[in-house]
């Protein structure tokens, strides 16, 4: 396992990286073309802002596994790529949360007492204290355009200061946040027609660019809004944002981040007495500068060793460091994929995961993703993982359906997974399956058959018609090639019409070759045969 540090990490986390006893190489500056050529070497990448994982550098990743970036965004992570490539992103949110909301706080009170402007006038050896009467904060309302770690952190410190606060948040659930005491509300124009101060805490892209746009800010804000932006430059317009300022459409502005960094020389907003401009210092504290060097390191670590997932950006919910008595099911739904590849025929169409019980339902999303990278696998030559594999099955039209079910199918108690898999041309086939309190997986039906066996080994699928000599003729057939049955389970599907097939699925000692068989499937009676290779019992 070996790691690339291509920006500076504080030193704590390079520290952090030698404890752990990972290799790991720090090389900064790299361009484009000597990044790409330097991660496939690598299993994993931790970079801050500084360095681009552009799709060129994603292009040929070798055994790159995760990137991690010391800091709140990915936007210098080009993240479709990464996905494509089965590459996990990972970023320290939380460890800069605390510095990035002090840093909105001290924006919205150096603008509302007009700190900077006054400090410069002062140093200039002027004491002309009319000219810098600011506004208290304290029964002002604040708007919160986002309510997720930072946005609820500074809703928190406002409300200390006795504002009053509301909050935008399309994905917000709730009608109101902290105990009822921030208020939800559901329109933007609404939102933003009364509140005093704005503050956003917001991803960037396509869903949030220029939310504060020209027209809201000439024709719906308040004409004392002070609007803060510590989250994403193109969430605010900042053409329109420079005209509502000169024009007095607003009070002022202090901002964090801009849509090109560094700005132009000729930005319009600079010059401007009641706009206050910092250098992107949303995190820049000591404290946060250690904290998501650390972090950063201490999660790569961790999925690069254990695969537990920490701060995942792409990774859709998956949780791969199941506790004791939830791994089974990981077994057994990557198992049950790896038995249902090898018995469909014509492609797949939907594949759709049922569950049941308390702890399969936790887990479907992870389930349903570990059963269809086996499912998938035998069918591609690029590399398939949890990771990609969505966006790998989406490319292709297949359907992924994830149902938890209240209770388990009749005759089934406890947690059950259910996998079906159905292909274009209406072939479908399904196993249901249950680990038992010794931990080990097992399938329990196997479309109409009833079955109880471990999923492991060499395996063998026969289906037949059921009628006397077909065992007999199948032992022969295994004997005569030498290839020993360790053991076999038998199942009986009765048809309405009186005809019936059975199931009889082998577990071999060795693999079968081509010529037994070809020789199997060229018997009376013998309807299907599968082979395939999971891994051991205790695996």
């Amino acid at each position: 396992m070996k790691i690339l540090v291509a920006d500076k990490l504080a030193e704590e986390g390079l520290t952090f990286l030698t404890e752990s006893g990972v290799a790991y190489d720090v090389k900064i500056g790299l361009k484009e073309d000597e990044l790409a050529a330097a991660v496939p070497d690598y299993d994993g990448l931790i970079v801050r802002s500084g360095v681009k994982a552009t799709a060129k550098v994603l292009a040929n990743p070798g055994k790159l596994r995760a990137i991690a970036r010391a800091g709140v965004g990915v936007d210098n992570i080009d993240l479709d790529a990464a996905t494509s490539k089965g590459i996990l992103v990972l970023n320290t949110a939380a460890a800069s949360t605390l510095s990035t909301a002090e840093h909105a706080l001290a924006l919205m009170l150096s603008l509302a007492r007009k700190i900077p402007a006054a400090h410069a006038h002062v140093v200039g050896g002027n004491w002309k204290r009319n000219n810098y009467q600011g506004t208290q904060l304290a029964g002002k309302t604040l708007g919160v355009v986002g309510l997720g770690r930072i946005g609820q952190t500074v809703a928190t410190r406002a409300l200390a200061f006795e504002m009053n606060v509301v909050g935008y948040d399309p994905f917000f659930p709730n009608d109101s946040a902290l105990d009822g005491r921030v208020k939800m509300v559901k329109d933007f124009d609404e939102f933003l027609k009364q509140i005093d101060v704005i503050t956003f805490h917001v991803p960037g892209g396509d869903a949030t660019k220029h939310l504060l746009n020209r027209e809201r800010l000439f024709n719906v804000a308040r004409k004392n809004l002070l609007v803060v932006n510590d989250s994403r430059g193109e969430v605010v317009d900042e053409i329109a944002l420079a005209d509502a300022l000169k024009e007095k459409k607003i009070a002022g502005a202090a901002i964090d981040v801009f849509m090109t960094e560094p700005p132009a020389k000729d930005h319009p907003l600079f010059g401007l007495e009641n706009a206050v401009l910092t250098p992107h210092l949303g995190a820049s504290t000591d404290e946060a500068q250690t904290a998501v060097s650390v972090e950063a390191c201490k999660a790569m670590v961790a999925f690069l060793q254990t695969g537990e997932i920490r701060g995942a950006v792409n990774a859709g919910g998956i949780k791969l460091d199941l506790p004791p008595d939830e791994a089974p099911f990981a077994k057994l739904a990557s198992r049950i994929g790896t038995l249902l590849a090898s018995y469909s025929e014509g492609g797949y169409k939907t594949i759709t995961l049922r569950v049941s019980g308390s702890k399969a339902t936790k887990h479907a999303n992870t389930l349903l993703r570990l059963a269809t990278v086996e499912l998938l696998k035998p069918h591609l030559s690029d590399p398939v993982n949890v990771i990609n594999v969505e966006h790998v099955a989406r490319q292709r039209g297949i359907e992924l359906v994830s149902i938890n079910e209240p209770s388990p199918p009749a005759g089934l108690v406890g947690d059950i997974i259910g996998l079906r898999v159905q292909s274009g041309t209406g072939e479908s086939h399904r196993i249901l399956g249950t680990a038992y309190a010794d931990g080990l997986p097992r399938v329990l039906r196997f479309d109409n058959f009833n079955v109880d066996m471990v999923p492991a080994g060499q395996m063998v699928l026969i289906e037949n018609e059921d009628r006397p000599g077909v065992i007999g003729t199948v032992g022969t057939a295994f004997g005569n090639a030498k290839v020993n049955i360790a053991d076999m389970v038998i199942s009986r599907d009765e048809k309405p019409d009186g005809s019936a097939t059975a199931l009889m699925v082998l577990k071999v000692d060795s693999a079968p070759g081509e010529a037994l068989t070809n020789e199997l499937r060229s018997k009376p009676g013998i309807l299907r045969v599968k082979c395939t290779k999971l891994p051991a019992r205790d695996a």
